[in-house]
Order: structure tokens, then sequence, then C-alpha cells
């Protein structure tokens, strides 16, 4: 439990080949249903301070209460996860914390010295993120997320889906959000 952002709700793994990596995840490791967004459609996102135009698609899935998310960035847009790619590395790049009062978590880290390396937003004010620039310890990038809407139902029904899931419709796609 962080004494600053509660306790981690995601790992996100930014990866080359979501297909490769949801295969992984549902074949070696077991873990699914996932929740696949092709191409996700971004209200804006920012990559330190400027607009850009990236383009990603995610998979999410649940082992118990801790939910996974795979990340590729699907163009060379500036992002964090582009970064992390061209660094050499791929696999967890970052943890992160829900909040149903993200204006004050958001505000708290950037008064405790935090500095944004992305941010942006997805369905609405209520689907805010940003990633906290923590790079300097790979793989403990802080995200922080607004689950006060309806992303914050949309998690819960992931995590539901994974409860004695079977095996079944291990892929299960999702329409623009």
């Amino acid at each position: 439990m962080s004494r600053v952002f509660g306790a981690v709700a995601q790992n996100g793994y930014v990866i080359r080949d979501i297909r490769a990596a949801m295969d992984h995840w549902i074949n070696v490791m077991g873990v699914g249903p996932w929740y696949y967004m092709d191409r996700v459609k971004t209200d804006y996102f920012r990559h330190r301070g400027k607009d850009s135009s990236v383009e990603m698609s995610i998979a999410l899935a649940n082992s118990g209460d801790l939910q996974i998310e795979l990340i590729q960035q699907r163009n060379d847009a500036p992002s964090m996860y582009k970064e992390f790619l061209d660094s050499g590395r791929e696999g967890l790049q970052h943890m992160s914390y829900w909040s149903k009062d993200y204006q004050s978590l958001y505000d708290r880290a950037l008064s405790l010295g935090y500095r944004v390396g992305h941010e942006g937003q997805i369905g609405g004010e209520q689907g805010r993120f940003a990633y906290f620039d923590t790079q300097s310890h790979p793989g403990t990038v802080i995200e922080i997320s607004d689950i006060s809407g309806a992303k914050g139902a949309f998690f819960e029904r992931i995590r539901r889906a994974a409860i004695g899931w079977d095996g079944s419709r291990p892929i299960r796609e999702v329409g623009g959000r």
C-alpha cells in the first residue's frame, strides 16, 4: 500500500505484439478473459505537455483483484510507451492506482514533486489518466486513473468476468470507447 496513492490496482505491460502477449497470458499463465480494444480513441493525449496523436491497442484482464493491462503503440507519436520501447525494454512499464477523487490525487502528486510524463482522457472527464515520470527505476512508472465514471464500472465488469473463468471466449473485442 502506498502512503501517497493507495493500493496498486493494475500492472501495465508495454509490448510490441499484443496478440502474442494475450496468447501468452491465456495459454501459459491461464489469465483471462481479455477485453481487447484494437484502436483506443482518446479525447486528448499529451506527452510532456505537448499534444500527441498516439495510437494504441489495449487489452485488459484480471488476475484476482489485480488488473493486467497490455499496451501496444501502433504509431511513432511521442509517448512514454514509445520511450520505454525505444530504450530496448518490453514488459512491465507501470503500476496504476485508481481513484474516485482523481483531481485531489493528481494535485497531491504534483505537490510532492511528481512530474507528468504523459496524460490523457478517454470517454469524458471521468476517464482521465496521468503517468508520472519515474522511469529512473524501470517498471515503476506510476499511473493514476479516474474510476469515478463508466471506466470504473467497466473495470469491475472485467474483474467479475475473471472470477471462475472457464477458458471460454478468451478474447472479447470491445467497440469504440
